[in-house]
């Protein structure tokens, strides 16, 4: 396979030179379009790094024929006679040019491109947005354990093999889940689990995007012997990264059940100084938030917010057994929740997000997978988006709710990359007299990604994953699966 080019980065730059933060054009996802808040001297620095940047890095391509990075002032690649969705959900047609910055335009015909494709049976959308997941449990995917109760899965199938957890262990599972993200359309993860350095090493030579959390619990874990120690390590990858960089990390302390009031604070601490991330389960199951309020006389929204725990941007999954007084919480501190009804129902949690109530409030709700050792579609999250609308129309009794296109919008918000989907699919028929029904059809019955594009980089095209071995990945799963159940299966 042929070796993606890498820029040299300095950890700490000083300047707003190009050639010290790696691939250009990298934003952290979904600050840029401001959905979520940034601190404004991102905003101030995003804005110096665009009157700098350079031009005219020359596109190589691999023996598949698409262009493995396809930089420079004409990097664009057209599609001719082809169907394009825009952020706004608006139809275009005809023939477009994707850019290397992530948008698009309409093309004459004549403009000097990098890659010229016939575009009629493909369907241009935005990319897939996967914002809670696990993406190394893909080594508990489709276990043994279909069927068991919450505790009785997490204590004979998920905790005697994550005893055994190594680096290596995660980044082959990381390394599968890359495979499968890119596979259906996913350019972005917003991850929690072991290691997070090996996890965003993997997602980064994969081309991806990616919200890294580091783990944070007062509970062992298998990679840091407590909380203070996993903040340390934590404090130090932040220290490092810059806001331009395509994967980013985050501070993930588990629960209100696994850690501690100090523990929390510190950690918001930690994100406030360091302009980063919370990412956290929240109110996933009735037991928790029963727990927390016999505990603390608060659920456990209300209680995170006594202690000042929320950073603007925080990521709660989850948020399924949530009264309006905490959500209208959640909206006033600017935070993320994220909606995982899959996982819920895998598990019989007893609920899912209310999202009549969170629109209400004006709270930004996006989708995850969770892990796929819990998640019922993998990390398939246009599986999970068509799922999440069936859950919120049958739940509300309403079939109004959340309709494919709110549904697709949710799946894909603040992208800003393109996921080209297969029209040549029996389950993208009819498109209708109007020829209208590409969305309809794609979310409720699903289409194969044919091209993969982030940064003017092909991750997939015309069917197969150019920046990571696939096969390979699989066959490295089922190895080490050998040995991680060893005594448990």
């Amino acid at each position: 396979m042929q070796e993606r080019s890498r820029w040299k980065l300095n950890p700490q730059p000083t300047r707003c030179d190009w050639s010290h933060w790696g691939d250009s054009n990298s934003r952290p996802p979904d600050y840029e379009s401001g959905a979520i808040p940034a601190k404004p001297q991102w905003r101030k620095l995003w804005a110096e790094a665009d009157e700098h940047k350079p031009h005219g890095r020359e596109a190589s391509v691999d023996e598949g024929g698409a262009p493995r990075r396809s930089m420079g002032e004409d990097g664009a690649v057209r599609y001719r006679d082809t169907v394009l969705y825009d952020e706004a959900g608006k139809k275009h047609t005809g023939d477009v040019l994707l850019h290397d910055d992530g948008s698009w335009a309409p093309s004459n015909g004549d403009e000097d491109v990098s890659l010229d494709v016939d575009g009629s049976s493909r369907l241009i959308t935005r990319s897939l947005q996967n914002w809670h997941t696990h993406l190394a449990m893909q080594l508990n995917a489709r276990d043994f354990s279909d069927g068991f109760p919450l505790h009785r899965w997490l204590n004979e199938a998920i905790f005697p093999t994550e005893a055994k957890i190594t680096p290596e262990f995660v980044r082959v599972g990381a390394q599968a889940a890359a495979a499968e993200l890119i596979k259906t359309g996913t350019t972005f993860a917003a991850d929690m689990y072991f290691y997070p350095a090996v996890t965003g090493k993997v997602l980064s030579d994969a081309g991806l995007r990616g919200l890294i959390g580091g783990p944070v619990s007062d509970a062992a874990l298998p990679s840091h012997d407590d909380a203070a120690s996993a903040l340390a390590e934590l404090d130090g990858m932040l220290k490092q990264q810059s806001p331009l960089d395509k994967v980013q990390y985050a501070i993930a302390t588990h629960s209100v059940y696994l850690c501690s009031e100090e523990t929390l604070r510190r950690a918001s601490e930690l994100a406030e100084r360091r302009n980063a991330r919370l990412h956290i389960h929240v109110s996933e199951t009735r037991k928790e938030v029963a727990d927390c309020h016999e505990a603390t006389g608060m659920y456990p929204v209300e209680y995170l917010d006594s202690i000042d725990f929320f950073q603007p941007g925080t990521v709660c999954a989850h948020a399924s057994w949530m009264k309006k007084n905490e959500i209208r919480t959640l909206a006033r501190h600017e935070v993320t929740a994220v909606h995982c009804p899959s996982s819920n129902m895998k598990l019989a949690c007893g609920g899912t997000l209310s999202l009549p109530a969170f629109n209400e409030a004006g709270v930004d709700v996006r989708l995850g997978t969770d892990g796929a050792a819990s998640s019922g579609n993998g990390l398939d999250l246009l599986a999970e988006a068509r799922l999440a609308a069936l859950v919120q129309r049958h739940d509300h009794w309403d079939p109004t709710l959340m309709t494919a296109s709110d549904a697709f919008t949710m799946a894909t918000k603040g992208s800003k990359d393109w996921a080209v989907w297969d029209i040549d699919d029996v389950r993208m028929r009819p498109v209708g007299r109007s020829n209208n029904r590409h969305i309809t059809n794609l979310l409720f019955n699903g289409a194969s990604c044919l091209d993969l594009w982030v940064d003017g980089e092909a991750l997939r095209f015309d069917g197969t994953t150019k920046t990571l071995d696939e096969r390979q990945s699989w066959m490295d799963l089922d190895e080490a699966v050998m040995s991680y159940y060893d005594g448990v299966e």
